[in-house]
This record gives structure tokens, sequence and C-alpha cells, in this order.
């Protein structure tokens, strides 16, 4: 018997517009990257630990491409993927198969946190990695925008809607991994801290860095009530210098294709 689809909790076309509008606003000079370059200094670390030196790498998200740039200065030959392309970048939808296979390493950057099929998904990043590869999966996961999480729920009152995406922990996570066949799975979590004094400039920065809303069915529109009554827990929650610290806390998954057998779904 077929396995039912998985539930529909994210629009794929609104997921699309979301990462398009993300990459004409990182085009500006005073765009917000600090996601992005977390992820990519993280990634090299954790393969500068493992010594690992890949051949041929699929790196998927990378928009500063300072990920693709390290690598290429190693000698690896780099695919580049993204839900958006730009430039040289394949498009790429993860919950089908990857396009291409065989490679040492797979590195993707953030995307993976919308889509509807994560096991799917990762299964076929798995069965693109050669013998022996790697992949790395990173994702703001469980733990992420408390802050606007109740600052929401305040001003939604009695009437809360769905207006933030549900997160991956870090047990989750290394359970996604095994189901997926990965061999030696890990799981980790950290955080980043960042200061905002307004509510518009946090939200800016979470759309400027693909992170805004795309459930298939999000909560009503605010309002200039609602936002004034976002913009006054906001306030309410600023600390002596006016400031608001917001978390994220970002969830990396990693393992190893060590040619075991697919698992059934």
């Amino acid at each position: 018997m077929a396995s039912p689809p998985p539930p529909t909790i994210f629009a794929p076309a609104r997921r699309r517009a979301m990462r398009a509008r993300m990459r004409q606003l990182e085009r500006r000079p005073d765009a917000p990257g600090f996601l992005a370059e977390d992820m990519a200094e993280d990634v090299l670390d954790r393969l500068a630990f493992l010594r690992h030196q890949p051949a041929r790498a699929l790196v998927i998200g990378d928009t500063s491409g300072r990920l693709a740039q390290a690598l290429a200065a190693q000698g690896c030959a780099i695919t580049r993927a993204d839900p958006a392309p730009a430039g040289d970048e394949h498009a790429i939808d993860e919950e089908h198969p990857v396009p291409d296979e065989g490679f040492d390493l797979i590195v993707q950057l953030g995307t993976l946190a919308t889509v509807n099929d994560l096991p799917g998904a990762m299964l076929h990043i798995r069965r693109a990695l050669s013998p022996g590869g790697l992949a790395v999966l990173t994702l703001c996961g469980a733990g992420s925008v408390p802050a606007l999480r109740a600052i929401m729920t305040e001003t939604d009152g009695d009437r809360p809607a769905a207006r933030i995406h549900p997160q991956v922990d870090v047990r989750a996570g290394g359970d996604l991994l095994q189901r997926c066949g990965f061999a030696e799975p890990m799981s980790d979590s950290r955080t980043l801290d960042v200061r905002y004094r307004s509510l518009r400039r946090l939200v800016a920065d979470l759309r400027a860095q693909g992170l805004g809303n795309c459930l298939a069915r999000p909560g009503p529109l605010l309002g200039k009530a609602g936002l004034a009554r976002a913009e006054a827990a906001f306030a309410a929650m600023a600390d002596g210098e006016g400031r608001v610290t917001e978390r994220f806390a970002i969830l990396t998954m990693s393992g190893w294709n060590k040619a075991v057998r697919p698992p059934k779904f």
C-alpha cells in the first residue's frame, strides 16, 4: 500500500516567491546576511574538523557564495543550486530527486525549512551522494524567533493565527537522519542573538533572509490596528536601551552515505 502524501504545510508558489524576493533584496548594500554567513562559516569549520576534502560538491542555498568559493579554492568542483537561482546556479526543488548524483559533499543552507516532505527531500539528497559522501544540512530550527512569536501571540489575543512556521528540533533532526538511512547521524543546534530597535527592522531582516511566511494557510493580515498592537508589544519587551533581542536557533544535521539500503516509507 502506498504511503499517504505528506501534509501541505507550505505553499510552493509562495515559497518560490519568497525566495525570489530575498534574492532581490540581498543585492542592496545594507542587506542583512548574518544567517547565510554564519551557516557557511560553520560548515567550513565542520569540514576542517572532519578532514573531509571533497572532489565534487553540490551547494544549495549559498546566497553569499562564500562556501562555494572556499571549496573551489581547495580544488573542489562546485555545482551551485537554489530554489530561486541566480547567476550560474541551477534551479532545484528538494522534494524531487536531485538532478545529478555522485557528489562527495552536499551542503544545504536554509532552504529545507519550508519543504512539505522533509524526509523525502533528505532521502533524495542521500541518494545523490557517492559512497562515503557527506551531507550537511542547516536550517533555522526549534527555538527560533521566540520574541516575534510572543509578540504575535500578544497581538492576536484570544484568536491566535498561523503566522510562524513549524520548526524542527534537535531530536527530530537526528530521527530524520536515521530514517533516511544516513550513517553516523549528527544533529545539533546553536543560537545566534540579534538586537533590534524596531519591529519593522526585525520583520525586514526576516524577509531579506528568506524567512517570511509561506504557509499554505497563512493567518489574516494584521491591519493598522493589529500592527499597532504588535509594535506596542515589541516596545513592552524592550530593554533599557530600547532594544529587543531576537534569537535564531540554527539546526545542523549531518550524515554519511555508506551505501546502505534505502529505507522504506
